[in-house]
């Protein structure tokens, strides 16, 4: 029979023993919490991940590139001296592009607000695409439809040189309508574009176009010497509207040879 000393004695021993194992209870379940926990983020954060890839996975097409937006901030770059009394220039719109394209855009209006003139030049960017016609563009500023085209109506002789004229393809001499132009230079990378409607004959309309680019100015280069070299050069070989008129109008001869066979190839610097 166990005395009771020894019974007392071992009653703080079992006491010890008991509490021991709860506090191996605790950590043990608190250690499971913490790795349970643990799991939860972990999966969280990789579920976060995977949705975050979903849309590149599901969309196969590139993203919009952004485009052109009017600049209403810049100046005007250029300007026609010397305009008739009667010439108003309804408006000038410059349009800039994120990788460094610029467009000055002047235009011309008639009765009833119907477009009379358009004349652009086009600095170029990094957004220029060489693989798309020439004439792609010049179409749409003409406002034509997305079928029509444009065929070659010879050249004119201009203080920038030779510049080709379009018109919509079927067109003859004989019927009135509007005449596209088109010039480009490599060094600056330059794009002159536009059309006019203006004049009865063909004549008329030639020298009209050619009228309003010789008359075309700069007004600041923009820290662009080349730029600056090119209409400084063009200038010296000016010639006024008057003699321009006369010598398309009074002779043939530059019909005949601007409707020849050596109309000037686009893809290069004319």
């Amino acid at each position: 029979m166990q005395s009771p000393e020894a019974s007392t004695a071992a009653t703080p021993t079992q006491i010890h023993l008991a509490l021991a194992a709860f506090a191996d209870e605790i950590v043990g379940t608190l250690a499971r919490l913490f790795a349970y926990v643990g799991a939860l983020a972990l999966f969280a954060i990789l579920g976060l991940a995977a949705l975050g890839q979903l849309p590149d996975l599901g969309d196969d097409a590139p993203a919009a590139k952004p485009g052109w937006s009017e600049a209403s901030r810049s100046h005007p770059a250029f300007a026609l001296s010397k305009p008739d009394s009667s010439e108003k220039t309804a408006s000038y719109t410059i349009l800039r592009h994120p990788e460094g394209g610029r467009r000055d855009v002047m235009r011309w209006a008639g009765e009833a607000n119907k477009p009379l003139a358009e004349l652009e030049i086009y600095r170029e960017g990094g957004e220029f695409d060489v693989a798309r016609p020439a004439t792609a563009d010049l179409a749409v500023q003409m406002g034509l439809g997305a079928a029509d085209t444009l065929e070659q109506a010879g050249l004119i002789d201009t203080k920038f040189g030779p510049i080709a004229l379009f018109r919509p393809t079927g067109t003859t001499d004989s019927a009135r309508g509007c005449l596209g132009y088109l010039k480009r230079s490599e060094e600056p990378a330059l794009q002159i574009s536009g059309f006019s409607c203006q004049g009865d004959t063909m004549p008329a309309r030639r020298a009209a176009i050619a009228c309003t680019l010789n008359r075309l100015t700069l007004l600041t280069s923009g820290n662009e010497p080349k730029l600056a070299d090119l209409f400084a050069r063009a200038e010296l070989k000016r010639r006024g509207c008057e003699s321009q008129g006369a010598s398309q109008g009074a002779s043939q001869v530059s019909s005949d040879w601007l409707l020849g066979a050596a109309n000037a190839q686009l893809r290069g610097a004319l």
